[in-house]
């Protein structure tokens, strides 16, 4: 498969299900939670204090982030907004009970993030602090960790309307709400029906899903920076909407024709982009890089459009849209900058195969008789990669920047 994270400018949203971690004591001979421990001693060397509610005695956080604080003193690193995001989202994944991925997933990662607007309602958004009503940095496909690739900064009506939904109930609220009575504004949770289907497209994005069913799906939003696209025909069509962004595209469009695999699909791109062309002529100039990216989503928005996207889409393998992106990339046809990265690269740490939550190893005699665990936040990375087909993955960098 193929996988594109896209740098637009484009936080805490309540779980689906809420686990609650019962606090470990750290008396003699009892095992101790290493992650709640790191947590802790990391709140301590920022010269941070945990949130009111882990300051029990009986908390494993609160026990780590006095004892760091014997530790460090005044030898403390800066707290910057994003180190204390970054603090935000593990204290937040170790209650629920959802792995972390603490190798990729960085606070220099999280600053890739900021966006100015919301991509689902558009919304100006300030800072993610994950807390209050301001941008929230959420999990895009809350069967998966939060590891990098899977997260977005998105608005709080937007985290708390998509929480309990998977891309294929999104979809369906989006269109029950486009098939309601003209001349009434439906809603559902503070979203109509094009917010709905963004967030429906979004969350599909890093969803595995079978070739014809991405196929079918318009481009109703535009992959937010560093969000990787997992579906090959979806990151095609990423690719091919994105020419129009840049100067000589008529030569590239050329190029890429020419590597269609059969005369059918050559004319058939050819149709496509022609009428997509004319519809990002219509809409003239763009002003600034969110005017673009919203010229290039309300595009698909013509049902033309979408009918001749699929008629090229339907015409392609998923290997077939694996090649044509790889043999694009290498020819710079993508963006300034291309990585390919496997499929099992691309998904590691998310912790597909237990839908994001933390699968601990059975403890050993020695560990029962009070030895501490040797898991670090990051190691359980590994409970993520998924052993699967050699695919191919996208990271396009430098587009609207």
């Amino acid at each position: 498969m193929a996988q594109v994270a896209l740098p637009f400018d484009v936080p805490f949203a309540a779980p689906e299900a809420q686990i609650t971690r019962l606090p470990l004591p750290a008396a003699h001979g009892a095992r101790v939670d290493p992650i709640a421990s790191e947590i802790g001693r990391d709140f301590a060397r920022r010269r941070l204090t945990p949130p009111v509610e882990h300051l029990q005695a009986e908390s494993p956080v609160y026990q780590a982030w006095r004892a760091g604080r014997a530790v460090f003193g005044i030898r403390t690193l800066p707290a910057t907004p994003r180190v204390r995001l970054w603090l935000q989202l593990r204290l937040q994944a170790w209650m629920q009970g959802v792995v972390f991925e603490g190798v990729q997933l960085t606070p220099c990662h999280l600053q890739q993030l900021a966006v100015s607007h919301c991509p689902v309602t558009r919304e100006p958004l300030t800072r993610a602090t994950n807390t209050g009503t301001d941008g929230r940095v959420d999990r895009i496909n809350r069967a998966a960790a939060f590891a990098a690739g899977n997260l977005a900064m998105l608005s709080a009506q937007a985290c708390q309307a998509r929480a309990p939904l998977d891309w294929q109930q999104q979809w369906a609220v989006a269109a029950e709400l486009s098939e309601a009575a003209p001349g009434i504004a439906h809603r559902r949770d503070g979203l109509d029906a094009q917010q709905w289907s963004r967030l429906a497209v979004l969350t599909s994005f890093v969803t595995p899903l079978p070739h014809a069913t991405a196929a079918l799906l318009p481009l109703s939003v535009l992959p937010p920076n560093r969000l990787r696209v997992l579906n090959p025909v979806q990151a095609l069509q990423v690719m091919l909407s994105l020419q129009f962004t840049r100067a000589g595209y008529a030569q590239r469009l050329v190029a890429l024709a020419a590597m269609m695999p059969s005369s059918e699909a050559r004319q058939a791109i050819q149709v496509f982009m022609h009428t997509l062309l004319a519809r990002h002529l219509e809409a003239g100039p763009a002003q600034d890089s969110t005017a673009a990216r919203r010229t290039i989503e309300d595009t698909w928005a013509d049902p033309l459009v979408i009918r001749r996207w699929q008629r090229l889409a339907l015409r392609l393998s998923e290997g077939q849209c694996e090649q044509l992106l790889q043999r694009a990339a290498q020819r710079r046809l993508v963006g300034l900058q291309a990585q390919w990265l496997s499929l099992e690269q691309a998904t590691e740490g998310w912790a597909l195969a237990s839908a994001g939550y933390v699968q601990l190893p059975a403890a050993t005699p020695a560990q029962l008789e009070g030895d501490v665990l040797s898991a670090m936040p990051g190691k359980l990375r590994s409970l993520g990669s998924q052993n699967v087909a050699s695919c191919v993955a996208l990271t396009a960098l430098g587009a609207f920047q």
